[in-house]
């Protein structure tokens, strides 16, 4: 194994089991869910963890994403002053706890929960990762009972739902959710608003699978389209495009430098990103880490 993708990982999973443990002391009595209305039956709700999309109508809920199980109990009252039909379906756009860990909540209350193979995959064994507390199998009732490869659709409350798996990007796992006539699109973790994006390795996520995902997101966009992203505001494709191009930019001066033979600690002092950093690396992933993860990332052919 190249000693600097073995440095890189580890400095990046040592990273993540702390904010595992954060995650874990979180007090959730203090978090609020707050709907935000997108279209003329879709909603986003934001309260900590990823955004969840919600479809109300004559047939029922489809909810995308489920946030922190602690959260369940408030996210069901922002539901339920939307409509006063069951969640029917629970979507999961990939298989991380901040967005699948109401599901055994949800699924309880008899919500059908679906998502791509490889979450079904993840949530169903344990995950073991280096540096990392493992995540143990999901509860029964919090997995997905119906699972896709790369596409599905739903017809319900006048609506026709599109979901595709374009590539492996945040996750081997990601769904790109589209709703044609109310032209919304749910990206989950695929898409941090203004931030520097977050790159599961551990988890099949490829940069580049990030870049072609986008892509094809713009594609089915038009200037009209509102997006939910799995981190941040409500957003449009503009600033899609804007996050598509820093990623771009990033990733390049970092493939160059890998070219020019620096090693990880020289591309750090670099400060390659520096003129993203004050807007783009106050989130989850700061610069310090991003180039780490293009790092890794860029040099895993090296790995074996």
């Amino acid at each position: 194994m190249n000693q600097h993708y073995f440095f890189s990982i580890c400095l990046i999973l040592t990273f993540l089991f702390s904010q595992n443990n954060t995650f874990a002391q979180r007090d959730f009595s203090k978090v609020e869910i707050k709907a935000e209305q997108v279209s003329d039956n879709i909603y986003m709700l934001v309260g900590s963890g990823g955004n969840i999309g919600v479809c109300v109508g004559d047939d029922g809920v489809f909810m995308i994403d489920s946030q922190f199980g602690p959260l369940s109990e408030k996210i069901s009252k922002a539901i339920a002053e939307l409509s006063t039909k069951p969640i029917k379906i629970l979507f999961n756009t990939h298989w991380h706890g901040d967005h699948t860990g109401g599901n055994e909540n949800f699924g309880k209350k008899d919500a059908m929960i679906i998502a791509h193979d490889n979450v079904m995959e993840r949530m169903s064994t344990e995950q073991k990762r280096a540096f990392r507390k493992p995540t143990p199998a999901a509860p029964k009732v919090a997995q997905p009972i119906i699972t896709f490869n790369d596409k599905m659709s739903f017809h319900l409350n006048g609506e026709d739902i599109l979901i595709f798996h374009f590539h492996h990007g945040h996750t081997d796992g990601d769904a790109i959710v589209y709703f044609p006539k109310s032209n919304v699109i749910h990206m989950g973790d695929t898409y941090f608003k203004g931030r520097f994006p977050y790159i599961d390795l551990g988890s099949g996520g490829d940069v580049e699978g990030v870049l072609k995902t986008i892509n094809e997101v713009l594609f089915l966009a038009d200037e009209d389209t509102k997006i939910i992203p799995g981190h941040g505001a409500l957003s449009n494709k503009e600033e899609l495009m804007e996050y598509r191009d820093v990623i771009t930019i990033c990733r390049d001066r970092v493939k160059k430098a890998i070219a020019s033979e620096m090693t990880l600690e020289e591309i750090k002092a670099s400060n390659l990103t520096k003129e993203y950093d004050e807007d783009w690396g106050g989130g989850f992933i700061n610069p310090e880490k991003f180039v780490e993860i293009l790092y890794a990332d860029l040099t895993k052919e090296e790995k074996e």
